[in-house]
């Protein structure tokens, strides 16, 4: 599992001209789910997310979780988070789950975050052409891979 963190001031989900999802002070995340992803996955990427320390302190520090800034979480299914662009010029998307396996992991890593943060989060809608917009706060913006724990 991919995910693709940013800090926001402020996110959204827009489909078809109607506003979805909407944040303020936060995380905006995108999630890319394969075939190998399993609960494993999503418990450790969902501790991780609610325990990174990505908001400032009173010393202006990244020393500060989500949780401990009350922030709010969008998390918006992302499959070409799991692009290949190793030949050519196509990426390949496929090492993406299937709707059939990510469907069912993405609303589980959405929970699990929920729980993880103990509070309800803001979600896209799986596989809709969404418009998402976002104000990134800093920059800030993290990438981790399940499979590839650094």
């Amino acid at each position: 599992m991919r995910v693709l963190i940013q800090r926001v001031k402020r996110a959204s989900v827009t489909i078809e001209n109607k506003l979805i999802s909407l944040i303020d002070n936060g995380l905006l995340i995108f999630v890319g789910i394969c075939d190998e992803d399993n609960t494993e996955d999503i418990s450790w990427l969902a501790k991780k997310i609610a325990n990174i320390r990505l908001f400032d302190d009173e010393n202006g520090v990244m020393n500060r979780s989500v949780m401990e800034i009350d922030g709010e979480i969008l998390a918006v299914s992302q499959f070409t988070l799991m692009a290949s662009t190793k030949k050519g010029n196509r990426p390949s998307y496929i090492k993406a789950a299937k709707p059939d396996i990510s469907v069912p992991l993405y609303e589980q890593f959405c929970n699990e975050m929920e729980i993880a943060v103990n509070k309800p989060i803001k979600r896209g809608v799986f596989g809709a052409d969404m418009k998402v917009e976002l104000l990134n706060d800093g920059p800030v913006t993290i990438f981790i891979d399940s499979k590839n724990r650094e």
